[in-house]
């Protein structure tokens, strides 16, 4: 089993950026976690991180014609606003689905609303590093029942 796990903009700040928000832990660290969590399964995990809309929709398409069986998705700011990764979601066949640190439910009114939730099976939000590790885990379950 394949899963890739993109990640947005400022993402690759983690531990110097808004540590009352997102912790003190590094990218690095949740890399680490994440890989962890995907050898504990016994799956392959890809982490991808830009800052770039345009390189996140190339990395979208990508899995797709690779063939993984899902994807993980932190769109960080284009959350919000990014039809265009909305519309790259919609195009492929794979479950998704979307991650945040922190719950954006809670955040400012513009933080809100997630444009790119309603192309994704679910949503996990609020847990910091441990909602990556829940949307692994449902991912991982959404695929082994598409599997049956």
């Amino acid at each position: 089993m394949k899963i890739v796990i993109i990640n947005g903009p400022n993402i690759n700040l983690l531990g110097s950026r808004e540590v009352d928000i997102y912790g003190i832990q590094s990218y690095h660290e949740l890399c680490r976690l994440v890989k962890a969590e995907g050898k504990r399964l016994k799956i392959k995990i890809k982490m991808f991180q830009s800052n770039a809309e345009g390189n996140i929709i190339d990395l979208i398409q990508r899995a797709h014609h690779r063939k993984v069986n899902g994807l993980i998705i932190n769109p960080g700011a284009y959350t919000h606003y990014s039809y265009a990764i909305y519309d790259a979601l919609m195009a492929v066949a794979f479950p998704i689905v979307e991650v945040h640190l922190s719950d954006i439910t809670m955040r400012e009114d513009f933080r809100k609303k997630s444009v790119t939730a309603p192309a994704c099976r679910k949503v996990f939000m609020g847990q910091g590093f441990f909602s990556y590790l829940e949307a692994i885990q449902y991912l991982v379950g959404e695929i082994q029942c598409m599997k049956k």
